[in-house]
């Protein structure tokens, strides 16, 4: 080796060593900028989890509040836990159904778009994006803010092969992980969404035996906290008011800081630092955003949007104040009732012994010994309780009401209103849905942005055929093999609607029957009837229902193979079914085909004079 060659190995190593101290001081400075809103979100997850007698210090770290007084009463009255859970119970409602529209009526986007929602509904139960979902909802309601990561999984999938090593060779796929927000640092806390940020910081405290099988470096590791502690620019340290936290050994802190492309660095950057060593730099790794460009994989999802804030408000902000006062009249008014039940002794200095006084009391059937001429020990008149103390709680609680969006019939399936008519009841539920609505549409969003990245990572990375098992025509397993020139997330509209439960589909089935609007003249077609008994949860009630549905799965195979030759009617078809069925295919435009427009109008004659 050349002393040129020597130098230069140098040069690039001080150059990596530069780079990963000039990550980690930027992920240092980040943190001591938004440490404030770090204790907030701490905070929220206190008054949540029912500990309630916290608060941040001027220092800026959280501290538990000391009792003036010994005897006080400091318990908890946790309104705000049952509120969330509320919240989340209708946010749950929210799963939107990732369905993707063609673009227009081409067979090409047509198939392109049956393609891509099958990919979407595949990845949706592969990583069960329900629960990803309800794991973020609950971050955002309690923080604030919330966020998916999509990425592009090299060790997962099936395997096509093995390696020169032996080790399995995989087709890799897509996986969504919901991220707290405290593993994410924006370079600006004043942008109002992640388009507006240049840089991004994703830092997480991982296992080092992870760092060697991803990277292979070997770290020494220390133990680090769940959530990233903050930490002085002289080292890794745990804040002293740290207990409570949970702290993890053999860990280090993996600092991914992400950044989007511009003139100089066209393509992005990805920096990766563990520690003080760099284990990562090259550009951007996915091609995830609109057009093909390069953008950051991340999805943000807020509970309330802040105005100048890269990170939202919850709920749990507003009512903390309030659950504070509530909790202060509570105990003021058991220790009310405890002079009242209790009582208050007055005792004359040296009258009796004040010891025994103390620590039994004036217990019924006791015999008390006072000295003679002085005046016998009494209870104090404590008065009766104020009625201040009712007005108070009472106000208090309908404030939680208003601050929290949850009225008393949601929250407490109670009807302080008195309304008995099944319209009025729905109003007021409506009415709780219309105050959530800010919140459910960043959880539909986040949910359509996250399907688009999904769809443009499998047009990145599937390459090859894949393998795709779709519920075909008919409701029968089809199986599709598939490349990156099949998807397209560019010309295609996502269709994002919230899906209904099944309650409200038998009641609304029900109106719509009790107003004739489902049959002509009071009478139910076949194939209606056998619509409404599936809505009302019915479908195998009787077995003419099966034979019904065969007869429509054989006219869907039918309008299938009429796109290629032409055939009669059977005799034992549902002449009727197979009728409405064909119709439907020639009405809805899928067939654009005259010859085959003409094939299906033929066969439908067929029908008719074998009925």
């Amino acid at each position: 080796m050349t002393t040129e060659q020597t130098q230069q190995e140098k040069r690039e190593e001080k150059r990596r060593k530069d780079l990963a101290r000039e990550v980690r001081e930027d992920f240092l400075t980040r943190q001591r900028d938004r440490k404030q809103l770090e204790r907030g979100w701490q905070l929220n997850m206190s008054f949540v989890s029912g500990d309630q007698y916290c608060d941040i210090s001027p220092a800026g770290e959280l501290e538990t509040e000391d009792a003036a007084f010994y005897w006080q009463s400091r318990r908890c009255f946790n309104h705000i836990a049952p509120t969330l859970d509320t919240r989340l119970a209708h946010l749950a409602k929210v799963r939107p159904n990732l369905a993707v529209r063609a673009f227009s009526d081409s067979e090409e986007d047509l198939k392109t778009a049956r393609l891509s929602s099958g990919i979407l509904r595949s990845v949706k139960s592969r990583v069960d994006l329900d629960r990803v979902i309800a794991r973020a909802t609950l971050w955002s309601e309690t923080c604030g803010t919330a966020f998916y990561k999509i990425v592009w999984n090299f060790d997962d999938g099936n395997v096509i092969g093995t390696d020169e090593n032996g080790h399995s060779i995989k087709e890799g796929d897509v996986n969504v992980v919901a991220v707290s927000p405290f593993e994410i640092y924006p370079d600006s806390l004043a942008a109002e969404g992640l388009e507006e940020v240049k840089s991004l910081i994703h830092a997480k405290a991982v296992p080092v035996s992870e760092i060697k099988e991803r990277f292979g470096v070997e770290l020494p590791g220390q133990d680090v906290g769940a959530l990233v502690p903050y930490s002085s620019p002289s080292g890794w340290k745990r804040p002293a008011d740290g207990k409570g936290r949970p702290v993890f050994p053999d860990r280090e802190i993996l600092i991914e800081r992400y950044t989007m492309p511009d003139g100089a660095c066209p393509a992005g950057k990805l920096e990766i630092v563990a520690g003080d060593v760099l284990l990562y730099e090259g550009p951007l790794p996915y091609l995830n955003g609109d057009r093909g460009t390069r953008v950051l994989p991340f999805v943000r999802q807020t509970c309330v949007e802040l105005a100048g804030s890269f990170f939202g408000s919850s709920v749990v902000d507003r009512m903390i104040p309030l659950q504070r006062a509530y909790n202060a009249v509570r105990n003021r008014k058991h220790e009310f009732l405890n002079r009242l039940t209790a009582g208050v002794i007055a005792v004359e200095d040296g009258s009796v012994d004040a010891e025994e006084i103390a620590e039994d009391g004036l217990y019924p059937g006791k015999v008390l010994v006072y000295r003679q001429g002085s005046k016998e020990p009494h209870f104090l008149d404590c008065g009766s309780l104020p009625a201040e103390f009712e007005k108070e709680e009472e106000r208090i609680s309908n404030e939680f009401i208003l601050f929290s969006g949850m009225s008393e019939i949601s929250r407490n399936s109670s009807n302080p209103t008195h309304v008995t008519s099944a319209s009025g009841l729905q109003l007021l539920l409506d009415q709780d849905t219309a105050r959530m609505q800010m919140s459910a549409e960043s959880v539909e969003r986040a949910v359509k942005e996250t399907g688009k990245q999904i769809l443009h990572l499998y047009k990145q990375f599937a390459a090859a055929k894949r393998l795709l098992k779709m519920t075909g025509a008919g409701g029968e397993t089809e199986l599709y093999y598939f490349g990156s020139s099949d998807i397209s997330a560019d010309d295609v509209e996502f269709e994002t609607g919230s899906e209904k439960s099944p309650e409200q589909i038998k009641e609304e089935t029900l109106a719509l029957l009790s107003a004739g609007l489902l049959g002509e003249e009071g009478a139910l077609t076949e194939e209606v009837r056998l619509k409404v008994l599936d809505s009302l949860g019915y479908g195998d009630f009787e077995a003419a229902r099966g034979i019904s549905k065969l007869h429509l799965r054989k006219a869907e195979k039918e309008n299938i193979r009429l796109r290629s030759e032409s055939f009669e009617a059977d005799d034992y078809d549902d002449h009727k079914l197979h009728i409405t069925e064909h119709t439907r295919a020639l009405l809805s435009g899928d067939e654009e085909n005259e010859a085959v427009k003409e094939r299906i109008a033929k066969h439908i004659a067929s029908h008719r004079a074998r009925s």
